[in-house]
């Protein structure tokens, strides 16, 4: 294909120093002098003021002389002392300390010599709620504020939401809001497909109802049997008395518990609750499976892939993926492991204090503990080789589209972008990311389209400012473009106008070496038609059954699904606004208050002072605050 034109702007090149600073363990020895006995953490920098690498020490001065030997050390550490120009120290009372600090450190920094966890979502739970007399039963995500029980955590939503399937018919408990409860007046299709016992319409009473949520609790607390025996009981009693539907409930909701049990696979004797926590290493890459086990219930599992620092061992991979993985989350009273870490009786008591309980960490070698490691450990190895088998093949898809393209090389990061409205309305620009390992989805980002000025439906001026805001951004946040957050290669949704309008805006910020291709819809804008569109160069397409093709459609997908669900968003927001957002001092909780009492916002705009007082939360300043605002407006 030859290679890609460069943009017809000026190229500038940063020039290089006349002469590199000094480096190495000479440089870490002229530290030695400044350094005491405390516990504390310091960080490796290079020439360039970048941290190579975040540490903790028990004895700082200690630890600073073991990098400043001029041999003895592993290739890793050999080649981080290397570049290493400058360090920084902050000391600590404690180890302990030094520890949570150290892995704060990583987070934020991401240093190249470190092991980072790169996925570090929260966990959800299953959550019963008792602020009412009737409590709900749903799915919860975040900070425990609301009164209830708390149960998990579970490895995924689809995990709870299956866990919560079985137990609505199991226990019948409702899943609807306050709101929604209250303003029933008939049942709704949960009651009639037996998911719910209806007590919005009170078709169970409220001591009734509190029997199920007991059994739910206990069922929860993994107390099965008690709930299965108490079921059991039930049937056979409404046999007896020939109440064969009522007997035939029963026998469903024992099927479903049963259901509920066998989807969780193994589920320990002796074990009642632990993260079970196991490593496995192949080619340079780590894979970590966490087993959640809670109330002798398996809770699910998930695969993390952290990235290796450049070469550590597994005692230094498992021990900064727990400190790093427990950062956010409160861990179980036991952490089974694979492989012992470096540090266990300091990182014990880091989780302890965290937890304001005892945790242990064991490498178990025998019994039913073994027995659940052996099994995290085979799921991480099945996991490594998938994900091994799914970078060669994304390797080889970049590699042909470096070919296809006339790149130099193949992508590292290529960002996709695309735009939705309808009709100018709700504007939004949306970009997505895709490298060697696939879609990295925490780097997507959406663009609230804000300029006043642009002719509603203005595809061309709305990608300007998308393209606009982007790399203005890049260029004040990574202006030597070390932090891995340039693009290789742009991927824009559209053809030879879409292209020059990100020409156009690259030209302006004095960038000419980033890639653009456009990709159009070719004739009669069917998939496998499309045309790519080059500044400076003809229209061409791939042949029909090109995996490259297939690949780059995956990617327009994407974006295109990313930027209809993110204006679908901005669209459901806008409807469901009301003048009480406007309001200084009206929150959701005292919207809710509002809404709830008058029942519309307009009855809220009409209401006069006196009513306005009457509502629950709303102080005589804010009830004359809100009358003012709606009666200045009228």
């Amino acid at each position: 294909m030859g290679e890609t034109p460069d943009h017809d702007c000026n190229k500038t090149t940063a020039g290089k120093p006349d002469h590199a600073p000094f480096v190495g363990h000479k440089v870490i020895q002229k530290y030695l002098k400044t350094l005491d006995l405390s516990p504390g953490v310091y960080r490796m920098l290079d020439a360039q003021g970048r941290v190579l690498y975040v540490g903790k020490a028990r004895n700082l001065r200690r630890r600073v002389s073991s990098y400043a030997r001029p041999t003895g050390h592993s290739d890793r550490i050999a080649k981080m002392v290397s570049e290493t120009a400058s360090m920084m120290f902050l000391t600590t009372k404690t180890e302990t300390e030094a520890l949570l600090l150290e892995q704060n450190l990583i987070k934020q920094l991401k240093p190249h010599y470190n092991v980072l966890l790169r996925d570090d979502k929260s966990f959800p739970y299953i959550l019963l709620a008792k602020e009412h007399p009737f409590a709900q039963i749903r799915k919860h995500r975040g900070r425990r504020k609301g009164k209830g029980s708390y149960f998990g955590p579970f490895a995924s939503a689809g995990a709870v939401n299956r866990t919560l399937n079985q137990l609505q018919k199991v226990f019948l408990l409702r899943n609807c809001s306050d709101s929604v409860f209250n303003g029933r007046t008939r049942p709704c299709l949960l009651y009639q497909i037996k998911r719910c016992s209806g007590p919005c319409v009170g078709k169970i009473s409220q001591e009734d109802y509190a029997a199920l949520v007991q059994d739910a609790e206990q069922f929860l607390q993994g107390k099965t049997r008690g709930v299965q025996e108490a079921l059991a009981r039930q049937m056979a009693q409404a046999s007896e008395a020939l109440e064969f539907e009522r007997a035939a409930v029963m026998r469903d909701r024992i099927n479903a518990l049963t259901q509920v049990q066998s989807a969780q696979g193994i589920n320990p004797r002796v074990t009642r609750e632990a993260d079970v926590i196991a490593l496995h290493m192949e080619g340079g890459q780590a894979c970590v499976q966490v087993f959640f086990i809670r109330a002798h219930q398996n809770w699910g599992n998930r695969d993390f892939y952290p990235r290796t620092g450049a070469g550590a061992g597994e005692s230094e991979i498992l021990e900064a993926f727990i400190g790093q993985f427990y950062a956010n989350k409160t861990p179980a009273r036991l952490l089974l492991l694979s492989h012992p870490i470096e540090n266990p009786d300091l990182m014990q008591e880091a989780l302890s204090q965290k937890a304001d309980r005892k945790v242990a960490l064991v490498v178990p070698k025998r019994g039913e503990k073994a027995e659940l490691v052996e099994n995290a450990e085979r799921n991480a190895r099945e996991s490594l080789a998938r994900r091994m088998a799914e970078s060669a093949s994304q390797a080889r898809l970049l590699a042909g589209l470096a070919t296809a393209f006339g790149l130099e090389r193949p992508p590292d990061r290529i960002e996709v972008y695309d735009n939705s409205h309808i009709q100018g309305a709700h504007a939004v620009g949306a970009m997505i990311v895709a490298g060697p390992d696939g879609f990295m989805k925490s780097q997507y980002r959406k663009f609230n389209i804000k300029d006043t000025a642009l002719v509603p439906g203005d595809d061309f001026g709305m990608m300007k400012e998308v393209l606009s805001r982007r790399f203005k951004r890049l260029q004040k946040e990574d202006p030597d473009r070390q932090g891995g957050n340039w693009p290789d290669l742009l991927l824009i949704d559209g053809g030879a106008g879409q292209v020059s309008a990100v020409h156009s805006v690259l030209c302006e910020l004095g960038v000419s070496d980033v890639p653009v291709i456009g990709v159009a819809k070719g004739l009669d804008r069917d998939a496998g038609k499309e045309e790519f569109h080059r500044m400076g160069a003809r229209p061409f397409a791939l042949r029909h059954n090109d995996p490259v093709l297939y690949f780059i459609q995956r990617l327009r997908d994407e974006a295109h699904r990313f930027a209809i669900g993110t204006h679908r968003a901005k669209r459901s927001k806008s409807i469901s606004a009301t003048p009480l957002d406007e309001v200084p001092g009206v929150g959701a909780a005292r919207k809710r208050a509002l809404l709830t009492h008058f029942g519309s916002a307009t009855a809220v705009s009409r209401a006069g002072l006196s009513d306005l007082k009457a509502v629950e939360g709303i102080s005589g300043k804010l009830a004359q605050q809100l009358y003012d605002f709606f009666h200045e407006r009228s």
